[in-house]
């Protein structure tokens, strides 16, 4: 058996060959689906083919199945969305089983996994930025989606969603409106004030995270009152510094601030009270994502560094792509969880021949001598008859 502390805990595989709709600008990806939305306004929905074509899937050599192509995802839908424009983000909420789709500052509200835009709901106008409480996220996926969704059977919840509805804040110029979502229902609930240009966001319960070209913030949603945190960029610097904001527990939060030389990755709390150490990288972060206790951060040069968030040490480094091989745009992070096709080791598999036992007994036979364990089921009848006539009787 391998020592646990020589595997790395991430590989990376190739699931969507090529994409010719467009320019991919966001995705996601829950159970056997993956979504896709395109520079162009077009919206693509793949999923796991349950009968993939052996030709493409692998071969048989010497008794062992080897990989020839990971070309198991099928189209199944391709739409374009009514401006054209591009789709900017798009947020799956598995427990209503519905898709957040935020594209030409507008956020249209589709149904799971079909994607058919919900009629009852109308968009909501002038978004700079979307945010779902990351808490409802973490739900179970409602039974309409889990009963459906996966064609190949792929569920990754043992406990039905109840449907509840879910919280969000759409933060447009120099406010926040908070709503609640439900199947067929958005409910607007209050507005508050905020700084203007707000570019990234994330919440946890009644406490949000916010990110402006110059500095981070927290907001306490409940009390209506912002406090400023940590500056985006702690030199001058040319050219503009992406803020990240990665929700860690309900109650924590981690931010990447620039110093010139580095990224320092500094964890804090609702209240904005720093724990834990710091992680730090040579250069800032194109993306990062977190899939506890591991956090995977992709660097300008096409590096990918896991940290673990409870040591702050780094855990596995994976390289840049190989010239001529395409370059590594961003991560996403999928809450969900999702299916993935895989034939790491599969070279180990071997068919053994496995016996029947006859006579009508329930079980297998591999290798074994049929009169040889029948010697040994007397053997052991033998001394349970010698350990019953020793035990004395007792009579009262």
């Amino acid at each position: 058996m391998a020592n646990p502390l020589e595997v790395p805990p991430y590989l990376l595989q190739s699931l969507i060959p090529s994409i010719t709709a467009g320019t991919v600008t966001c995705a996601q990806a829950f159970g056997s689906e993956i979504y896709v939305g395109c520079s162009n306004g077009e919206l693509l929905r793949y999923a796991l083919d349950p009968d993939p074509d052996p030709a493409k899937v692998g071969t048989s050599v010497s008794n062992a199945l080897l990989p020839v192509q990971l070309d198991v995802h099928a189209l199944l839908s391709q739409q374009s969305l009514p401006s054209g424009k591009q789709i900017d983000e798009l947020i799956l909420v598995p427990c209503i089983a519905r898709a957040l789709i935020l594209c030409d500052r507008q956020v249209h509200i589709y149904t799971l996994p079909s994607l058919d835009l919900v009629p009852s709901i109308k968009p909501i106008r002038h978004v700079e930025t979307l945010v779902v409480d990351h808490n409802h996220l973490q739900r179970p996926a409602a039974t309409s989606l889990t009963a459906t969704s996966s064609s190949t059977s792929t569920n990754f919840t043992t406990e039905r969603g109840k449907n509840d509805p879910i919280d969000l804040c759409v933060i447009k110029r120099s406010t926040i409106a908070m709503y609640s979502l439900s199947e067929d229902k958005l409910t607007y609930a209050r507005e508050i004030s905020c700084r203007p240009g707000v570019l990234c966001a994330r919440r946890s319960g009644r406490h949000l995270c916010i990110a402006t070209s110059d500095v981070y913030s927290i907001v306490d949603l409940a009390g209506a009152q912002m406090y400023e945190l940590l500056p985006l960029t702690q030199v001058p610097t040319e050219g503009t510094i992406k803020p990240h904001i990665v929700v860690i527990s309900p109650s924590e939060f981690l931010i990447l601030s620039w110093t010139g030389g580095s990224t320092l990755g500094v964890f804090i709390t609702g209240e904005g009270d720093p724990v834990r150490g710091t992680l730090e990288w040579p250069a800032h972060p194109l993306s990062a994502c977190l899939d506890y206790p591991f956090l995977t951060t992709l660097l300008p040069n096409g590096t990918i560094e896991v940290h673990s968030v409870e040591t702050q040490t780094i855990i596995q480094v994976i390289p840049a792509p190989d010239s001529g091989e395409e370059g590594r745009l961003g991560l996403v992070s999928c809450p969900g969880g999702y299916a993935v096709p895989s034939f790491q080791r599969v070279e180990k598999m071997k068919k053994v021949k496995v016996g029947l036992v006859r006579g009508g007994k329930a079980g297998l036979e591999v290798d074994m001598n049929e009169n040889l364990i029948r010697g040994e089921v007397e053997k052991v009848e033998e001394m349970e008859k010698e350990k019953d006539s020793d035990v004395p009787a007792v009579s009262i």
